[in-house]
C-alpha cells in the first residue's frame, strides 16, 4: 500500500528542496536597493491621490454580481451546444425556456438602471 504513495512523496521531497533554493539563488541575484518611489503603489502611470482604503458604491458590486451570474449562467451552453444532437427536441426547449429566463432577468435589471455607471 505506502508502494502506491512512493511518487507523491518523490514529488513532495522535490518540490520541498527547489522552492527554498529558488528563493533563495533570487534573493543572491536580485538587486536590493528600495526606495521611497519603487516602494509606492503604481497605478496604471498615474501617481496614487488617495488611500487605497476608499469606499466603493454599491453599484460597483451589483455590477460585478450580475456579471458573474450571467457569466457563470451561460457557461452552460457550452455543454449544452456539445451535446445537442443528443438531447434531442428536450433539450432544446429546456434551453429555450433557460435562455428566456435569462433574457427577461437581463431585461428586468437593465429597465430597472442596474447597468448605469451614473
Amino acid at each position: 500500500m505506502p508502494q502506491n504513495y512512493v511518487p507523491i512523496f518523490i514529488f513532495v521531497a522535490i518540490v520541498a528542496i527547489l522552492l527554498p533554493l529558488t528563493l533563495l539563488l533570487a534573493k543572491l541575484v536580485r538587486p536590493e536597493n528600495p526606495s521611497k518611489t519603487k516602494l509606492m503603489p503604481y497605478e496604471c502611470g498615474i501617481d496614487p491621490v488617495d488611500s487605497a482604503r476608499g469606499r466603493y458604491t454599491v453599484r460597483y458590486y451589483i455590477i460585478a454580481i450580475l456579471f458573474v451570474v450571467f457569466d457563470v449562467e451561460t457557461i452552460f451552453l457550452f455543454p449544452w451546444a456539445v451535446k445537442f444532437k443528443a438531447f434531442g427536441l428536450f433539450g432544446l426547449i429546456e434551453m429555450l425556456i433557460f435562455l428566456g429566463i435569462l433574457i427577461v432577468g437581463y431585461i428586468w435589471i437593465w429597465k430597472k438602471g442596474a447597468l448605469e455607471w451614473v
